[in-house]
């Protein structure tokens, strides 16, 4: 029995059984990690109500046959209790979950910077500092710049021409200059590009003083980027969507 401990954000359960869970977590060390929690969902479970979505935990485990088991569970921090009283911010923090099991996709593939960027966003989302779409839409475009996937917003995405260009086509890569246009790109407003790149950039002050509409532009183009670049939907962003 192979003994190993970690931290990690718990982004996703599942019912096993009768009493089982099975656990998926995104890990500082380890990365993608399903694992089981055997009795978790038993009321007098030591650790059941540490495994819960959102929740920073320190886990100890045991490599099992198919599925590991969590033998131990401690809280580091629990972000469910700032997000789930409030609509916007739970389904924000709904997508960045559903986005981040997604977009590492490989189990037990270290991916530290993909954990330290979603710890970071839950964070800066329970604090209630920023607005959370643009928590949600920052989270997006950054976790897709880690895996390669970052959309060009200050050259051409084809021919590499530097400027502020005013079309972007999610196909090509980002923004593309009017030579290499190609059918089917949009015509965003010269804001929502520079507010895309404030987000990507952590220029919190630029993002903060941005108009209504063109976050909600911005919001349209991170999420049809993202949904491009994972093939799979990501089904939680209608609820944002919607908020």
């Amino acid at each position: 029995m192979s003994l190993y401990r970690d931290e990690g954000v718990v982004l996703r359960t599942q019912k096993l059984g009768e009493a089982d869970r099975i656990v998926t977590l995104l890990t500082r060390r380890t990365g993608l990690v399903r694992a089981v929690g055997k009795g978790v969902r038993r009321t007098k479970s030591r650790f059941g109500a540490r495994l819960e979505p959102f929740s920073h935990v320190d886990v100890q485990l045991y490599t099992g046959r198919t599925l590991d088991v969590i033998t131990q569970a401690e809280t580091v921090r629990a972000y469910g209790e700032a997000v789930v009283g409030d609509y916007s911010r739970y389904t924000a923090a709904t997508a960045m979950l559903e986005t981040a099991e997604k977009i590492v996709a490989v189990e037990k593939d270290p991916a530290l910077r993909q954990f330290l960027l979603l710890i970071g966003a839950l964070r800066t989302l329970g604090e209630g500092t920023h607005d959370s779409r643009m928590v949600l839409d920052a989270y997006l475009l950054r976790s897709l710049a880690v895996a390669g996937y970052a959309p060009a917003l200050q050259e051409c995405a084809r021919c590499g021409t530097r400027g502020e260009h005013r079309s972007f086509a999610v196909h090509a890569g980002g923004s593309v200059c009017s030579v290499c246009r190609p059918h089917g790109a949009t015509h965003p407003a010269a804001q929502t590009l520079r507010l895309m790149l404030a987000l990507l950039g952590g220029d919190w002050p630029a993002a903060d003083a941005s108009e209504e509409r063109h976050r909600n532009e911005c919001s349209g183009l991170v999420a049809a980027y993202l949904q491009w670049h994972l093939e799979n939907g990501i089904r939680s962003l209608r609820l944002v969507e919607r908020s």
